[in-house]
């Protein structure tokens, strides 16, 4: 600041009434502590980016909330119901899942197509979001603010086909068949799940737009390239997974799916991935972040 609107200022405030001062302090005092707060918002994303970049994969802190939502009754009830991951974390845990949970809720749109939207729908869907990204901070994914169902396969616009599910970019939605959403959590070990598949492309675009701010992101995608690499450079490794069909057929179609597919395939079947491709295994564990029961 110029010497010249130094003396103003000081002259300004030298006409205050005393009342006047101390209201004028009190919003002084306000406008330093937004600085001083946002300039270790500034030097803590500095320090922590920089760990993770070339430390460890691994955020300082993953769950700090000033006020936890709470989930109503039956919602929790669906949760405890639907989603085997909430109910083997510990009590703290699933505490942090459920404010999650009830923000997701709380924030997205959800709209039925010759179907009533129901509360386990909402449950059903945002936990499963929650669950993919529990392990990390940045969660609020932006690239979908609705959530559409339909009773079963519908037909969509963008390829003029049927699907059971798809991500809209441009609608910033997600579409769902009910119908096959829950056949995905009712065969728990198929590696099959339309949830995870479409969340999973949902949060990677929105994790390639927020990388360079967010750690979380930098986490998921790094750990991605890596794995990708190892692959690309290890040849015997690569055909092994092709020849093993562990992965079906249709995570080969390109990086994206091969992505979606994974993860899937992490979630449903951890112990059996650990064992026949700990290395492949040990990267996707680092990409979510997870270090909870049963991975």
């Amino acid at each position: 600041m110029s010497l010249y609107f130094q003396i103003i200022l000081s002259l300004q405030y030298s006409k205050l009434s005393e009342g006047e001062k101390v209201i004028a302090n009190y919003f002084l005092l306000c406008a330093a502590l937004l600085i001083i707060v946002f300039l270790i918002g500034k030097l803590f994303y500095f320090f922590e980016m920089a760990y993770v970049e070339y430390v460890n994969k691994k955020l300082f802190f993953n769950h700090v909330y000033l006020r936890q939502r709470k989930l109503s009754h039956s919602q929790k009830s669906l949760l405890k119901k639907n989603i085997k991951f909430y109910q083997k974390l510990p009590l703290k845990h699933q505490s942090y899942f459920e404010h999650r949970v009830c923000k997701i809720i709380n924030e997205t749109e959800f709209i039925g197509k010759d179907i009533e939207v129901t509360e386990e729908m909402k449950v059903v869907l945002s936990a499963t979001l929650i669950k993919l990204t529990f392990g990390l901070r940045d969660y609020n994914i932006e690239s979908v603010e609705r959530i559409i169902f339909y009773p079963e396969e519908f037909y969509s616009q963008t390829n003029k086909a049927y699907h059971k599910g798809e991500f809209n970019l441009g609608l910033k939605a997600l579409v769902f068949s009910w119908k096959d959403v829950l056949h995905g959590y009712e065969i728990e070990d198929d590696n099959l799940n339309l949830a995870i598949h479409e969340f999973t492309h949902a949060i990677h675009f929105y994790y390639m737009k927020v990388r360079r701010t967010s750690t979380s992101a930098a986490i998921f995608l790094d750990a991605f390239v890596e794995l990708t690499n190892m692959l690309d450079t290890n040849p015997e490794l690569k055909i092994k997974l092709v020849k093993s069909n562990f992965l079906r057929e249709y995570a080969f179609t390109n990086q994206f799916e091969f992505l979606s597919v994974i993860i899937e395939t992490f979630i449903e079947s951890p112990q059996q991935f650990k064992s026949e491709f700990p290395n492949i295994y040990g990267k996707v564990k680092t990409m979510l972040g997870f270090n909870f029961a049963g991975y």
